[in-house]
């Protein structure tokens, strides 16, 4: 039997972050967290660029045209979705969710999701680094698998 699993230190790696600037308080928080962790593993600064859009509906356009441009071996994304009173939180979340997941299908690196979809800010912050974990810090290392696991699939 052979088995495959995902490795972290990757160093030699180039990887875009896109990141939606609503609710920038959580976010750059994500980002902080996501920098920090691929950093941890090896990563150089200069091997990591970021792109800011201006919120979540933003980000599979910005995601789909980082992964067209073969510069990166993987894409991740992050952002904070906030439910407020109307049908605007069900419908952003349901299209984000889909597009990045049509990227991470068809696309040749894998793009990870890190939008935090929550029913109020309070959550939010919990979720990016005040005391549940921080999202970015987990999407940057389920990035860093996923590229490992691609390779060694072929």
């Amino acid at each position: 039997m052979n088995e495959y699993q995902g490795k972290f230190d990757q160093t030699n790696l180039r990887i875009a972050i896109v990141v939606g600037d609503f609710n920038s308080t959580v976010t750059s928080q994500l980002v902080a967290g996501a920098v920090g962790t691929l950093e941890k593993f090896g990563l150089a600064s200069d091997h990591i660029d970021v792109y800011h859009v201006p919120g979540a509906f933003e980000i599979p356009f910005a995601a789909k045209r980082l992964v067209a441009t073969d510069r990166y071996d993987g894409v991740m994304t992050l952002g904070a979705v906030i439910k407020g009173g109307t049908d605007h939180y069900d419908l952003i979340c349901q299209s984000v969710t889909k597009g990045i997941m049509e990227l991470n299908l068809q696309g040749k690196v894998p793009v990870t999701f890190g939008i935090l979809t929550t029913d109020n800010i309070d959550q939010a912050l919990q979720r990016s680094g005040l005391k549940m974990g921080n999202e970015g810090s987990s999407t940057a290392q389920s990035l860093l698998e996923m590229i490992s696991l691609a390779r060694q699939i072929g």
